[in-house]
């Protein structure tokens, strides 16, 4: 493992842990003497279906960016954040499927940020599903408010 602060190429690791779904590991760099955190995720050979039918990798990145897009601005801890992350692909991981469909990623999500944040809900909503106008929005809206 390279130091990101020096480059050296030498790394120990101090602590490991568990987290949600990946291996927390505490290092400290052999050169500088720096300390910094690393993650371990496992990775998957599973395809995302989109909706026209193409089929990519699963990118657990992708679905952060997305997620992180929708909470922009909104007083949410990273670490949230990163649960959901976790407890969707825990989620689709968990069906032992190799492929599995956008809509319900996308599903998973909405669930995901309606309990996280109404208004990252609403903003990721209006996109994925495709809120044609200002009605529309105010119906989800009053829908959402509805239900709490």
């Amino acid at each position: 493992m390279k130091c990101p602060h020096c480059g050296h190429p030498d790394t120990r690791v101090v602590d490991t842990r568990e987290a949600a779904g990946s291996i927390r590991r505490r290092r400290e760099c052999l050169n500088c003497g720096q300390r910094f955190t690393t993650y371990e995720h496992v990775a998957h050979a599973l395809m995302v279906v989109k909706s026209d039918g193409r089929r990519e990798p699963w990118d657990r990145n992708k679905l952060r960016h997305g997620i992180r897009i929708a909470c922009a601005k909104r007083p949410i801890p990273a670490e949230r954040l990163e649960g959901l992350v976790d407890q969707i692909e825990d989620k689709v991981t968990s069906l032992g499927r190799s492929e599995v469909k956008s809509e319900y990623i996308g599903q998973l999500v909405l669930e995901g940020l309606k309990e996280l944040d109404p208004v990252a809900y609403i903003r990721y909503g209006i996109v994925y599903l495709a809120l044609p106008d200002l009605h529309a929005v105010r119906a989800e809206i009053d829908r959402l408010l509805e239900g709490r």
